[in-house]
């Protein structure tokens, strides 16, 4: 398939085809619940033939990161390119092949601040499921004052030795490697002294424990570090530490920029809105939220065609910056709405606590964390108003 052709509609034909002859009619379903996601990693089991049989297939097209250079294991799509994938993916309602911390946050952040050994060390790995990353950043401590992190990272010659705790720690129980902020200087104020390291999650004295959540599940956790000693490099010229040491929060800060885009995206939801409440739920009979429906499908296709502004300015080189806020603010929000309304629509029917993907109980109470992972909505709304409006403090 040739990612450089120059007639975009060739182009779009040519994935099509592509698309069309290798994504496995079983896979064809894209707003399957979160257990039928492809995580990847050194334990994943595969739920059927046809997810691994679709992995490696993207794989090789380098279509599980379409926009990563292809010596990284992507594609090379361009921005236009990467919208035509998008789209393409879902005409066919194609599950996305792989799913992953390390796509979403590391790789970005890697691409942004890593250097040449540490790109080609760690990238190409988690453009083909191999390694599954977790993300260590808030602590029992530092939550939404996430620059107050306490867990301490010792200089110990050969290598750096971490104490401390983190918490919320999505899948950390299920991780193989974690990206941490860690203080390697106690005496800076509290935005300088911070260090982004990455960490093997199976080195002596990692511990982690799931925590228990009101719908039910448990994909997150605390992560324990007893003097985990962490080598200065994890192979010859690939450093632990991405960035500077001591300047970690530039890192942390960047990466914050895609995971709170990323939230934001749950907003558009994954399915029109008005196909699941006429195929699950059998249509809305009241006025009222038939209004509210409308209301929540026009709200879902503003965030999208904004993610979609944005994303483009990000590939002119403006970045999104501090509106990443606003995004993450406003898709909280209208995911929490759907999910409202979906259990609205359904009256008693929707108290089914194993009733269809979507509009469970379990679903809906999934969405209350919304608004606290990747800084609380509070935050969010503290930074628009100080970085985006630039209103006084």
């Amino acid at each position: 398939m040739a990612a450089e052709t120059e007639d975009p509609a060739g182009f779009r034909a040519e994935l099509r085809e592509w698309l069309e002859a290798n994504c496995p009619e079983s896979l064809r379903d894209a707003n399957g619940p979160e257990d039928s996601i492809c995580w990847g990693g050194k334990r994943w089991v595969f739920e059927s033939e046809d997810q691994k049989l679709w992995l490696e297939r993207c794989v090789t097209r380098g279509l599980t990161v379409p926009t990563w250079p292809k010596e990284y294991g992507g594609a090379g799509y361009s921005r236009e390119q990467e919208k035509v994938f998008h789209q393409e993916m879902a005409r066919i309602n194609a599950r996305w092949p792989l799913q992953s911390f390390g796509i979403w946050m590391l790789g970005p952040a890697l691409l942004h601040f890593g250097t040449p050994e540490q790109k080609a060390h760690f990238l190409p790995p988690i453009s083909r499921g191999e390694i599954r990353w977790c993300q260590g950043y808030s602590e029992p401590g530092a939550g939404s004052d996430l620059a107050s992190v306490q867990t301490r990272c010792e200089d110990k010659g050969d290598h750096w030795l971490v104490n401390g705790q983190k918490i919320w720690t999505s899948y950390a129980d299920q991780a193989d490697w974690i990206f941490a902020l860690v203080r390697t200087d106690r005496e800076a104020k509290k935005h300088l002294g911070i260090t982004f390291l990455l960490l093997d999650m199976t080195s002596p004295g990692v511990t982690t424990r799931p925590i228990k959540l009101i719908s039910g599940a448990s994909p997150f956790c605390e992560t324990f570090f007893d003097n985990v000693e962490v080598p200065k490099e994890h192979a010859p010229g690939i450093s632990s530490v991405v960035g500077t040491v001591n300047r970690g929060w530039d890192v942390a800060k960047y990466l914050l920029t895609h995971e709170r885009t990323m939230i934001s995206a749950t907003g558009s939801g994954a399915r029109s809105l008005g196909a699941v409440l006429s195929e699950e739920m059998g249509g809305i009979t009241d006025a009222s939220l038939r209004a509210a429906a409308v209301k929540a499908e026009v709200d879902a296709l503003a965030i999208g065609l904004t993610l979609e502004r944005y994303k483009d300015m990000a590939e002119s080189g403006q970045g999104v910056g501090d509106a990443s806020a606003m995004l993450k603010y406003v898709g909280t929000e209208l995911n929490k709405d759907r999910h409202e309304l979906m259990m609205a629509t359904g009256g008693s029917e929707a108290l089914e606590w194993d009733g269809p993907h979507g509009t469970r109980p379990a679903d809906w109470l999934r969405t209350k964390a919304n608004s606290i992972e990747g800084g609380t909505s509070e935050v969010m709304l503290g930074i628009v108003s100080r970085r985006v409006l630039g209103l006084p403090g």
